[in-house]
């Protein structure tokens, strides 16, 4: 089941979200969370335009069900993820505060535009997240440091022309240079930029997300 909201904060920006319920969700209980960052293309204020790709795509068109809570909040046009950072956590935080989510099963995801969105924001507090899985993103190598102890599993077409995989590529190898060892990445051969086809559809990496708990993080 999934709705349409719209979060009110006086001091960050008020971001129009989509919401997704596990089947018989039960407010006693604790869920995952899986946070989503769309692409470029799905900015806007139209909350369709926000499920078009992801875990959503399978919930609309094929009626999938997912043992997870889903947050998928939209950018408006003309902007991107990096304008919003303190807003977003903000948002997450009270995403957790007002749904039964697990505090050490939350994990952030993102493609494209998100992509490099979720880099930056799992920069911004690492200790938050239980996982990144960025698909076709960038983030800034230099800074690759606070993420050693996250476990990232990264997405990539190996023909992509949009944001060339050497990004992705770069990334792991600054994770490893400061010695984290919980990164990883999967490329796609063949593929341009739409990887995050395969990611969402990939059942591996789902039951690799889910199964990872928050650990304390290193900050550099």
């Amino acid at each position: 089941m999934y709705t349409k909201h719209k979060w009110k904060s006086a001091s960050h920006y008020n971001f129009g979200y989509v919401k997704y319920l596990p089947k018989d969700f039960d407010e006693t209980k604790k869920y995952p969370l899986v946070f989503f960052l769309h692409g470029a293309g799905e900015r806007g204020d139209d909350l369709d335009k926000a499920m078009f790709n992801g875990y959503m795509k399978h919930v609309r068109e094929e009626g999938r069900e997912y043992p997870f809570i889903f947050i998928a909040p939209q950018c408006p046009e003309g902007k991107y993820w990096g304008c919003f950072t303190e807003s977003l956590l903000a948002f997450l935080d009270e995403i957790c505060a007002t749904l039964p989510v697990d505090l050490d099963r939350v994990y952030l995801t993102g493609l494209s535009m998100g992509g490099t969105g979720a880099w930056m924001l799992a920069m911004a507090d690492p200790d938050r997240f239980a996982a990144l899985v960025p698909v076709c993103g960038t983030g800034i190598y230099w800074y690759a440091g606070t993420l050693v102890n996250l476990p990232t599993y990264i997405y990539h077409g190996d023909l992509d022309d949009t944001v060339p995989v050497s990004e992705s590529i770069s990334m792991l190898s600054a994770i490893h240079k400061w010695g984290g060892t919980k990164a990883q990445i999967k490329i796609l051969y063949g593929v341009k930029h739409n990887a995050w086809n395969a990611a969402y559809s990939d059942d591996e990496l789902l039951e690799w997300m889910l199964s990872q708990r928050r650990t304390p993080q290193t900050t550099e």
